[in-house]
């Protein structure tokens, strides 16, 4: 552990961590990657409770929305005070997830009867040892009506004494409506951090770790664990040594999982290869899900070529999000028709729904329409020994 003199702090080592969501569903995963997405989540938090032991580390804070909501399964709550079971003290601040209310998960029978010596709830101050304090500012409803950080630094602080905030929620600056009362004043923080009374503010809400202004004490640690494909650094925690002399704050990635949006143009069988490259450079696909937006014009050739692309990495990833909006058009060429060889009312079909997957909107069903018989038809030839 880290050393505390008495009377004074010569250094505290702790990890900031937030947002774990234990007990999130993510509505795009089926049920065997949903039980993975799940199970990364709490081998993340058992990650973090190592780290915390191999570096040394006085504490752990974990900055709000632990758990998805106060509403999560029984077997979550137990697999998730397991999987915190340590040396390291942990301390838990509950956020807009999972506020102090009268429903709330850290005064549920389960937590109190179950949770390992080691986890604390964070509501308050706590001594850490001669010379170190601890506040944390928990939400007690989902609709604050305050700085939801302020009242962490509000007292003065014993010379010599440092003083570590854990809060959750959204800055003032920079955001659209800076006048909220629910917001974080950044004026307030930096004021207290200039005459004393606040040594380093420890924040959850945003799930990408980001410092806050230029001091180097106010941090979004992150999610350990991304969620979303908006996130643009989330999978890291935060080791901070804190002393009277300075502050250093050191990254650890602790995610495995990854949320990759894609956006290509399809212009021929490049381009399907091309992408094909790219699916196939994926490190981890079964931690991975992958947002695809096509546009652009391809033979039915080329489009049955790219769906069997999408088909393959379909049942790879964790999921593939392929929306309607922005698809590709299905163009036949000389090639494609002499490969059907459609004659009659067949070839009239044909024509109908190429015409059809031209159309803005509604070309969808007609465009899988098109590949599907083009496949159809170019199998049946296949089989029968035609070739190309």
């Amino acid at each position: 552990m880290s050393k505390l003199s008495i009377g004074r702090a010569e250094r505290v080592r702790f990890l900031h961590t937030g947002d774990w969501q234990l007990g999130m569903r993510r509505y795009y995963l089926d049920e065997a990657a949903q039980a993975d997405f799940a199970e990364a989540r709490l081998a993340a938090v058992e990650r973090i409770v190592r780290l915390a032991a191999e570096e040394e580390c006085d504490f752990v804070v974990v900055c709000g929305d632990v758990f998805e909501s106060n509403q999560i399964e029984a077997k979550t709550r137990l697999r998730a005070l397991e999987a915190m079971r340590g040396t390291v003290p942990i301390y838990l601040l509950p956020g807009n997830h999972d506020p102090l209310d009268a429903t709330a998960i850290y005064t549920s029978r389960i937590f109190t009867e179950q949770r390992p010596d080691n986890v604390h709830l964070l509501d308050g101050r706590v001594e850490m040892g001669a010379g170190v304090e601890l506040v944390g500012v928990p939400w007690r409803s989902k609709r604050p009506t305050e700085d939801p950080v302020a009242a962490g630094f509000s007292a003065e602080l014993e010379e010599g004494k440092l003083r570590v905030v854990a809060g959750h929620g959204q800055i003032d600056r920079g955001h659209p409506k800076p006048e909220r009362v629910d917001l974080i004043g950044m004026n307030r923080v930096e004021a207290a951090l200039a005459d004393g009374r606040l040594h380093y503010l420890a924040l959850g809400d945003r799930h990408s770790v980001s410092e806050v202004g230029e001091s180097g004490r106010v941090w979004y640690s992150g999610s350990p664990e991304p969620t979303d494909f908006v996130e643009e650094r989330p999978g890291f925690v935060l080791r901070v040594d804190l002393s009277a002399a300075g502050i250093e704050v050191e990254q650890r990635q602790i995610g495995r999982w990854s949320f990759e949006a894609k956006s290509v143009e399809l212009m021929g069988i490049e381009s399907v290869e091309a992408l094909a490259t790219w699916f196939d450079g994926l490190e981890d696909k079964r931690a991975t899900v992958v947002r695809l937006v096509a546009e652009g014009q391809l033979t039915l050739r080329d489009s049955a070529q790219l769906e069997e692309v999408l088909d393959r990495n379909d049942n790879l990833l964790a999921a593939l999000d392929r929306p309607a909006a922005g698809r590709w058009t299905v163009l036949p060429d000389d090639v494609d028709r002499e490969r059907l060889g459609l004659e009659g009312f067949a070839r009239e079909a044909l024509e109908e729904l190429q015409s059809q997957a031209q159309k803005e909107g509604d070309g969808d069903a007609a465009r899988d329409a098109l590949g599907l018989l083009y496949r159809l038809v170019a199998e049946g030839r296949d089989r029968d020994g035609g070739g190309e």
